[in-house]
């Protein structure tokens, strides 16, 4: 699973007191909250793409990779090593050889073929074989044209060979909680109803509506792991619930909102127990080349960038519960460029550019959005002065949530304001302004240029990670600079933590998604945690 924090990290995050306690502490209970609905709509992981679904997973399941949130990178869960082919589409996993499910059946080769068969049917139409497809052979299998993925090949009971489709790194699709291992000699029927893991917790029981129990495995793969006996998985998706039920020290943990996040830091009590993280969404306009004329001249999109104070708006609409973008990539990148820095808000440079591109006398445009707060029509009103103020004339064009999303990917617009998922692999995220992708898959901008696909297409040629990284840096970088989008914010995740609460991490990818494995709670808790 996730790794926890080192002390350095904790404490550049401003959240040490969440690891300055000793050695952990073995038992107790932990009350986590689950806060994204009202209920679980089922237990069976490989049917729910929904978050509210993958706490129960964290628990439960393992995926064959996990997510590291020290490094932000994949590592290796279910196998103790891997070799790789030079041509990089061959990955044979030496898998653990003291896992086993909580029905006492061994982990093997067998369990992972199973599961992403049951994940790849075409009949199942499961969330988690669209992260499959890189697997050789998953498309025919799911078609029917093939009765076996020809990419899976068991060695033995302990050595699994994985050819891709292509070369790239497998991890980024292999660590979702859609393709978590089920043992195949459970009735999958079984899994919505009673769910049997790999995971630290067994699961015990399901209140609908109300919690999922799980206890301490004790058979569990990493040695004196999980320190806590318990986890009460509570439904509270009402935040001023969450609020009343932290207050009163009966939840551990409770995700923010903008005016809770505002109160928490004003609060001496609560301050100095809150774990942040910009999570893998970035916030933006996208500009579109292929609508509006202006729109092509890079000049004219640095300007826009130059025009709009987005540290005022982070502060004043956002509560700054939000991180200034620097670039597409966020901070929990593996490719993020620490040394980036924002546009500056300059006006008069904006103005200037303007007048280089020939837009003296500014131009008009449009901006669909939807209503959200953070990211809707009330972000487009408050930068209508400030583009007005260079002779830039804007128009909100609001549309429902629910249409956005075939709105954009349509090209039915001038340009959008949208927070889209940036992470966490950063070699598709930057293919989203290849000039190969098509507006339908994500290069809604239309954005073309033969400079970045030759970075681009470099880093998609390049086996050697680290060296993969820096050229998807440059991409990055360049994209920057070619401001095909506004570039506003990156999505901070806020968590609000009991004192007595340890090994949380900054899980950029989605915060509230927490390592129980790791997690541990000292004797300063409640009597009815210990």
């Amino acid at each position: 699973m996730m790794k926890r924090l080192s002390l350095a990290a904790l404490l550049s995050l401003g959240v040490a007191g969440a690891a300055l306690a000793s050695d952990p502490r073995h038992g107790g209970t932990l009350n986590f909250t689950a806060p994204y609905g009202s209920s679980f709509s089922t237990l069976d992981i490989h049917a729910s793409p929904n978050i509210q679904e993958h706490f129960l997973t964290y628990a439960i399941h393992r995926s064959l990779y996990s997510w590291d949130s020290i490094q932000n990178v994949p590592v290796l869960e279910l196998a103790e090593s891997v070799d790789v082919s030079e041509d990089g589409l061959t990955y044979t996993y030496n898998l653990k050889k003291n896992a086993v499910f909580h029905n006492d059946k061994p982990f093997t080769a067998d369990d992972i073929i199973f599961s992403y068969k049951r994940i790849a049917s075409g009949s199942n139409a499961l969330p988690g074989a669209s992260y499959l497809n890189v697997i050789k052979g998953v498309s025919e299998y799911a078609s029917g044209a093939a009765t076996e993925i020809e990419g899976l090949k068991k060695v033995d009971d302990h050595t699994l060979e994985i050819t891709l489709a292509a070369a790239g790194n497998p991890g980024y699709n292999l660590m979702e909680a859609t393709t978590a291992i089920y043992p195949s000699n459970v009735d999958v029927a079984q899994q919505a109803i009673k769910p049997v893991g790999l995971g630290a917790f067994v699961f015990k029981e399901h209140v609908p509506g109300s919690q999922i129990v799980v206890e301490k495995f004790d058979k569990y793969y990493e040695d004196g792991k999980p320190y806590l006996d318990r986890v009460n998985i509570i439904v509270m998706a009402e935040g001023s619930a969450r609020d009343v039920a932290f207050r009163n020290k009966e939840i551990d943990v409770s995700i923010l909102g903008p005016v809770q996040y505002s109160e928490y830091q004003a609060d001496p009590a609560l301050k100095d127990h809150i774990l942040e993280v910009a999570e893998t969404f970035t916030r933006n306009i996208g500009f579109s080349q292929t609508q509006v004329e202006a729109f092509k001249d890079k000049r004219v999109r640095q300007a826009i960038n130059y025009a709009i104070n987005s540290d005022l708006i982070i502060q004043r609409l956002v509560r700054n519960k939000a991180v200034r973008a620097v670039g597409w990539l966020p901070v929990g990148s593996p490719a993020f460029d620490e040394s980036a820095q924002p546009y500056p808000y300059d006006p008069e440079k904006a103005k200037a550019l303007l007048k280089e591109a020939g837009y003296e006398n500014g131009f008009e445009f449009e901006v669909t959005a939807t209503p959200n707060e953070s990211w809707g029509v009330p972000i487009v009103e408050a930068i209508l002065p400030m583009l007005n103020q260079v002779g830039i004339t804007v128009r909100p064009r609001p549309v429902e949530s629910a249409a956005l999303g075939e709105t954009v990917s349509s090209g039915n617009f001038q340009a959008y304001i949208w927070s889209n998922l940036t992470g966490p692999n950063p070699l598709t995220v930057m293919r989203c302004f290849w000039s190969q992708t098509p507006q339908s898959a994500c290069n809604y901008t239309g954005y073309s240029n033969p400079e970045y696909d030759k970075i681009y297409e470099a880093a998609r040629a390049e086996r050697d990670p680290a060296k993969q990284n820096e050229l998807l840096k440059q991409a990055n970088n360049f994209i920057q600079e070619e401001a095909p989008v506004w570039f506003f914010n990156y999505n901070k995740a806020v968590m609000a933590y009991q004192p007595w609460v340890h090994g949380l991490v900054p899980n950029a990818t989605e915060l509230a998604l927490q390592p129980y494995d790791e997690v541990w709670i000292d004797d300063t808790a409640p009597a009815s945690r210990n």
